[in-house]
């Protein structure tokens, strides 16, 4: 049997006439582009949501899985440079928190440095705890995962839908794993906002101000209530806060 067609990286969540900016969205482990559904009832009118589709997941379930940041996000640029032009707002969640940046990064070296880069529930490029989760055996990488909440119960207690989202899940933790930033990479110069949900047993909170080295830009970060999935919580008020405007 041949490999299934590539269905492409990126999803418009929204229809608007005239947008003035692109605001990018990046998962989780795991996570799919509908993840960023519910931003769409927020956003100001002028902006547009685009989420990204990693293959394995949703519409693209069955595709050959890509466990390379770098990869990620060579692809989806590849997408955005098709798309009409804007400005882009970047924000990436966990393992999105990395793609984003080397999204960024292929953006700028293109010419097109995005407007803001913001990072959410992850370590600075090149540093994760539970490095070697993806090398647990399924049993305990399962209850590791369900630590974390934001895993479905439905899904974690029934051993068909485990077997069939394993694969996914340690392919995108592999990738956070082995990510290194490129050597001698340039900062970047736009702005970056970190976000870190109160908590957070992944991410050490003392160390996210690190993340301040990958721009000469301002930085700015930003703990919120929610551990590691804190992104559910005041959607409104993190929304506003990533496009650098006040809530409505």
């Amino acid at each position: 049997m041949g490999r299934m067609r590539e269905r492409g990286w990126t999803r418009t969540l929204t229809t608007v006439e005239d947008p003035v900016v692109r605001l990018v969205c990046f998962p989780h482990s795991g996570g799919s582009a509908t993840a960023f559904h519910a931003w769409a009832a927020v956003l100001p009118p002028d902006v547009e949501l685009v989420g990204v589709q990693y293959p394995g997941r949703g519409d693209r379930f069955g595709e050959q899985l890509v466990d390379d940041v770098a990869e990620m996000a060579g692809r989806v640029v590849a997408e955005l440079l098709r798309m009409p032009s804007l400005d882009h707002v970047l924000f990436g969640h966990s393992l999105g928190a990395l793609v984003a940046y080397e999204t960024a990064m292929l953006l700028r070296d293109m010419g097109g440095e995005p407007r803001r880069l913001c990072a959410s529930a992850c370590l600075p490029p090149g540093d994760m705890q539970n490095r070697d989760v993806h090398l647990a055996p399924d049993d305990e990488f399962w209850a590791t995962l369900c630590a974390l909440g934001g895993i479905d119960p439905g899904i974690a207690e029934n051993s068909e839908m485990r077997e069939l989202f394993t694969p996914t899940l340690r392919s995108d933790l592999r990738a956070h794993a082995r990510y290194r930033p490129r050597a001698g990479t340039r900062p970047l110069t736009c702005p970056v906002s970190c976000y870190h949900g109160d908590g957070d047993p992944l991410v050490d909170e003392e160390r996210i101000t690190e993340w301040a080295g990958v721009t000469s830009g301002a930085f700015r970060l930003w703990v919120r209530p929610g551990g590691h999935f804190h992104v559910s919580t005041d959607v409104a008020a993190l929304v506003a806060d990533v496009l650098g405007r006040e809530t409505a």
